[in-house]
């Protein structure tokens, strides 16, 4: 489905809802992946941009607006699992981006740039890994998702503030100090970020164990998810939701020592962070079984970019802003080293996660991408 494309300062914007062989169109007439795509106005590009994330509705994505008007096509997409991140499936996934750079395709664009923006940048990753080769699993107790080795490659690859992956970045924000996972108000004193009598600043045998602990509590809850697993399926049930919380206490957070940059601190991406770490809203706060198992374990999920950067060697650009205060240096240092490509480049722009907080800050950045696609699309 496209309806008429928008037209506004010069813009094409089309509503593009795509539906899969394994997931036709709703019934009250949403399909399940949609995006907006964006153009200079009566342009057919040659060159395009998709962007797209676990989570988040990305079709008004910031950057689509500065880069339609340097020339690009833009298509901000989501998958059928925007605002459902508590059933990710990562095959799904996959195969509904697949639709998003296919339609690209057919739309005459001869150069794909795949955009890993913010969480995002591990879910292209792998995108763009079993796109080259298979190397997805299939989801706990579930068939491989067909049409997943047929996927069409993009050109360009582009991390802009990324995370390293689902399971690396909910792992150094879990709060190792929780007792039980079913008591939020348990804490264990010791391994509190937030008792003062630890930091900041944190002593390097702190930092130490707390990340040990961190670890530890994601291994813990993966265990108890396979055997909850197969207690459901021996009851007669597919699967069921839990919640893991206090998901907000990176010791980055609070301590601007640890892996130095321009961000504030104390500061998180929902404000004071202890008061983020005691509420409601946060990454991997509601899950189920297999989503979590799929997305946020760190042994058995393949939503993380080192699992999958290796198989990369399209040209590459690894954006980092210097005022992030949930993406750090040494994140987009890691996504810079692990990629296989012989032409690839890191630079640091001034701005915070989302590239506010600086005038100007997305102009730069827009400007910095259009240069680095057009000395490699043509």
């Amino acid at each position: 489905m496209i309806e008429e494309p928008l037209i506004l300062d010069g813009i094409d914007r089309e509503l593009v809802g795509l539906s899969g062989p394994d997931m036709p169109r709703m019934g009250w007439g949403s399909h399940p992946s949609q995006g907006i795509y964006y153009r200079p106005a009566g342009a057919r590009p040659k060159v395009a941009f998709i962007a797209a994330h676990y989570n988040i509705d990305f079709s008004e994505h910031y950057l689509a607006d500065h880069l339609a008007r340097r020339g690009f096509g833009f298509l901000g997409w989501n998958t059928r699992f925007r605002g459902m991140e508590a059933f990710f499936l990562l095959d799904r996934a996959l195969l509904d981006i697949g639709l998003g750079v296919r339609w690209l395709r057919e739309q005459g664009v001869e150069t794909v740039i795949l955009l890993g923006n913010s969480g995002g940048g591990s879910l292209i990753a792998a995108y763009q890994a079993q796109a080259q080769q298979p190397v997805i699993r299939p989801a706990f107790g579930m068939p491989l998702a067909e049409g997943l080795d047929e996927l069409p490659s993009g050109d360009l690859y582009v991390s802009v503030a990324a995370h390293p992956g689902r399971p690396e970045v909910l792992t150094n924000w879990l709060d190792p100090a929780v007792l039980d996972e079913s008591d939020p108000a348990a804490t264990d004193p010791a391994l509190d970020m937030y008792d003062e009598q630890n930091g900041p600043p944190y002593s390097a045998e702190f930092v130490a164990r707390y990340r040990a602990a961190q670890r530890q509590r994601n291994d813990r809850i993966t265990a108890w998810a396979k055997q909850e697993l197969e207690r459901m399926q021996a009851a007669g049930q597919f699967d069921r939701l839990f919640t893991v919380h206090r998901t907000w206490a990176d010791l980055r957070f609070t301590d601007g020592a640890l892996d130095p940059s321009d961000r504030p601190t104390p500061a998180c991406y929902l404000g004071p962070p202890q008061f983020a770490n005691r509420g409601v809203l946060g990454i991997g706060m509601l899950n189920t079984l297999r989503s979590w198992l799929s997305m946020w374990s760190l042994s058995e999920s393949q939503c993380n970019s080192e699992e999958h950067l290796g198989a990369i060697s399209l040209p590459s650009l690894v954006v980092q802003p210097s005022m992030d205060t949930g993406v750090f240096p040494s994140d987009a240092q890691a996504i810079h080293d692990g990629l296989a490509a012989t032409d690839k480049q890191l630079v640091e722009l001034p701005g915070d996660h989302y590239f506010r907080g600086v005038e100007g800050a997305r102009t730069k950045l827009a400007d910095l991408l259009s240069g680095w696609v057009g000395e490699r699309a043509g």
